[in-house]
C-alpha cells in the first residue's frame, strides 16, 4: 500500500527543507501532498513562489489517509503553521492515530506548542531550541523518538528526507533512492 505525507506549507516556509523532503519521498514511491494555508501561490522565505497541491482544507477533509504530516521551518513560516488551527487538527488527528510526526529547523516549535514533545528527545536550529518544551533537547541532526522526528535546518534537510523514507519504506527503499541522489548520509 502506498504511504500518504502531507506537507503543510505557509508563507515564509524554508524552500530547501521543504522541496527535498517533498523530492526525496517522492522518489522513494510515497505519494506526498503539499497544502498551503491559502489558495494559489505560497510565496517562501527566499521569494521563491511555489504551487501546493491544494489548501489545507481539502487535506483536512482526507486527514484520516495520511501515514506522516511534515512541517518545514522558515520564518515566518512556522510562525504562520503554528498560527494555523487547522495544523494543529491535523497534528492532532495523526498523533491520535500514532502516525509520523516530523519538523524540521524552527518548526519542531510548532509541535512543542502543540504538546507533541512532551517527555520526548528532540532538536532543532540552534535559535530556536530554547523554545522546545521536550523531555531532553539534544544537539543532533535527526532525532527520532517513537513517532516523532525532529531535525535542525536547511543543512540537515537530505538527512532528515531520508530518514523519514527509511521509517516509512524501510533501509532498502532508502539505499535504492540513493543510489541516485548520491547522498552523505
Amino acid at each position: 500500500m502506498t504511504k500518504k505525507v502531507l506537507v503543510p506549507l505557509a508563507p515564509g516556509f524554508e524552500e530547501i527543507e521543504a522541496i527535498t523532503v517533498v523530492d526525496i519521498l517522492r522518489r522513494a514511491g510515497v505519494e506526498v501532498t503539499v497544502a498551503g494555508t491559502q489558495a494559489g501561490a505560497i510565496e517562501a522565505s527566499r521569494q521563491t513562489k511555489h504551487l501546493p497541491d491544494c489548501t489545507l482544507d481539502d487535506a483536512l477533509a482526507r486527514a484520516d489517509e495520511f501515514d506522516m504530516i511534515v512541517l518545514p521551518g522558515g520564518q515566518p513560516g512556522t510562525n504562520n503553521l503554528r498560527a494555523d488551527s487547522r495544523v494543529k487538527t491535523l497534528v492532532e488527528r495523526l498523533r491520535a492515530r500514532n502516525k509520523i510526526t516530523a519538523a524540521i529547523c524552527a518548526a519542531p516549535t510548532v509541535l512543542s506548542a502543540f504538546g507533541v514533545l512532551r517527555g520526548r528527545r528532540a532538536t532543532g536550529h540552534p535559535s530556536s531550541r530554547a523554545l522546545l518544551l521536550a523531555g531532553e533537547v539534544v544537539d543532533e541532526r535527526v532525532v527520532v523518538d517513537g513517532p516523532v522526528v525532529t531535525s535542525q535546518s536547511a543543512g540537515t534537510a537530505m538527512e532528515f528526507a531520508f530518514k523519514l523514507v527509511e521509517l516509512l519504506c524501510g533501509k532498502e527503499k532508502a539505499a535504492e533512492v540513493n543510489q541516485g541522489v548520491q547522498a552523505r548520509l
